[in-house]
């Protein structure tokens, strides 16, 4: 049975149903085992899964069912508690360029940020080639919490980052912190997009704690982030360019405060409301990506949550605005069997690439609708 609950106190209009008997019976089927701490997954035009353990290492699945590692210079790595190698993503050229990007922790000398990284993937997938550096200066902190890092390319030639706050008190509403923001850069030239909100800046929204996911609508083209909040509301956000979603953490003497509300319009006047909230507990939202394909059925469109403390994949149904959840639905085949969720992607096919995060035999998943209940 699916149970769902709504404790989006935000929200706006009545709450969501409980929708279980529309909802299909999934398959599960495993890509790559034998991972540790796997971060992000793609799939390649020709077929190819590439995955990212948190340590550095790149792992393949090719179209012929073989495996391998790829070789990649990581020695400017920097891995600990949360920060290491974390978002991948492919060039939408990458048919023809072979281009990919990362988000990863670095040092070099007495310089460590996180910062997006371009490399070259070889045509037999046994090599990545560090081309150019797009984004440097994105904050950590010594304790590893709150990096982000999530990576969206953009079908207008832009990429977006979904960044955390690194416990910086004051990043999340200074315009000049990369902290606590989505950015959008050129995907080529890694410079402020064009028609960006603030001028010369790469920031697109602010007032974030830790945004872990990226996500375009496909029939609006609207883009959402997923971010994870203190003790209670984790959130879901629709994004306006230039607006601000209302975490200030800052008492103004510098202490990184998080009894604060994650959307704040006391604090911040004009601070955008979560299109979902996990209400008073948190359930860690990690990812999310809008499937697509008639074996969804009334699900065809629905935003699937990857949940890490809540060991699940959550799936929102929004209504035509894309402003409240209409429907939740979480598959039983899904919560709890496989433990952590980090990553959740859509595939063109209508399937759901899927990947664990514990540590321990971790997992790339495929999941296909499978028939209704």
């Amino acid at each position: 049975m699916i149970v769902t609950c709504w404790t989006a106190a935000t929200a706006c209009g009545p709450a969501p149903s409980h929708d279980a008997e529309s909802f299909p019976a999934l398959d599960v089927v495993t890509e790559i085992d034998g991972l540790d701490h796997p971060w992000d997954v793609v799939a390649a035009p020709d077929g190819t899964l590439l995955t990212g353990e948190r340590s550095g290492r790149f792992a393949v699945r090719r179209p012929d069912g073989s495996t391998g590692v790829l070789a990649a210079d990581v020695s400017d790595l920097v891995v600990h508690d949360e920060l290491g190698l974390m978002g991948i993503a492919l060039a939408p050229d990458f048919a023809a360029t072979r281009t990919l990007y990362t988000c990863q922790t670095h040092t070099t000398g007495e310089v460590t940020d996180i910062r997006v990284q371009a490399w070259t993937a070889d045509l037999d997938w046994t090599v990545l080639a560090p081309t150019r550096v797009l984004v440097t200066g994105l904050p950590l902190s010594v304790r590893g919490r709150h990096g982000g890092c999530r990576l969206l390319p953009h079908p207008d030639g832009t990429l977006l980052i979904g960044t955390g706050d690194a416990t910086q008190a004051s990043a999340p509403q200074d315009p000049n912190s990369l902290g606590g923001k989505v950015l959008r850069v050129d995907a080529i030239t890694g410079e402020p997009a064009t028609g960006n909100p603030f001028a010369d800046s790469a920031v697109y929204t602010l007032g974030h704690r830790n945004v872990q996911g990226l996500a375009i609508r496909p029939d609006t083209g609207d883009i959402y982030s997923i971010e994870q909040g203190t003790h209670r509301d984790d959130e879901v956000n629709r994004l306006i360019p230039g607006a601000n979603y209302g975490w200030h953490p800052d008492t103004g003497d510098g202490f990184y405060d998080e009894s604060v509300p994650m959307t704040d319009p006391d604090r911040v006047p004009g601070a955008i409301e979560a299109v979902w909230s996990s209400g008073p507990a948190t359930i860690a939202t990690a990812s999310g990506s809008f499937v697509t394909g008639s074996g969804w059925g009334t699900w065809s469109g629905a935003l699937a949550v990857g949940v890490l403390k809540g060991r699940q994949v959550r799936f929102l149904r929004l209504d035509p605005a894309g402003i409240r959840v209409i429907a939740e639905a979480i598959p039983p085949e899904l919560t709890g069997t496989f433990g952590r969720i980090r990553t959740v992607a859509a595939q063109a096919d209508g399937s759901l690439l899927v990947t664990t995060d514990n540590g321990n035999d971790d997992k790339v998943l495929r999941i296909t609708p499978a028939s209704r209940r």
